[in-house]
């Protein structure tokens, strides 16, 4: 799997495309693979606050149920509600189905996340593909 190199990672799986004061986020190819069938994505509502290394809300698949983790703080403007009702987008196309966007409390907070470079050794050394 190729990992898009204009996004950063976490080490929780979550990938965060940011452009000047606003990010979009979402969960990664080896995060929906480990996840397996995806059937509810609990998301915040815009306005909430969210703050970097919290969770902000979860999946659900047949296998588990996975909090996930802001990759960077700020307040949520945009929810993707398509995922209300079709959850199952995320596994057919984990890095073009966003979950939140967020205007960001701090821009320069997502350098310290992974290149896709690294988030790729990262799942390599996890035993991932």
């Amino acid at each position: 799997m190729t990992y898009p190199t204009d996004f950063k990672y976490t080490k929780e799986h979550e990938w965060i495309k940011a452009s000047g004061n606003t990010a979009t986020i979402g969960i990664t190819h080896y995060a929906q693979e480990s996840l397996g069938d995806i059937v509810f994505v609990d998301l915040p509502k815009p306005g909430a606050e969210m703050t970097a290394g919290k969770t902000f809300g979860s999946v659900e698949s047949v296998k588990a149920v996975s909090d996930l983790y802001a990759p960077a703080s700020g307040t949520v403007t945009e929810v993707n509600g398509e995922l209300a009702t079709a959850p199952e987008k995320v596994n057919k196309d984990a890095h073009g189905s966003w979950m939140v966007k967020i205007a960001l409390k701090n821009p320069g907070e997502v350098n310290s996340l992974l290149s896709a470079a690294d988030y790729e050794k990262f799942v390599a050394e996890e035993g991932g593909h």
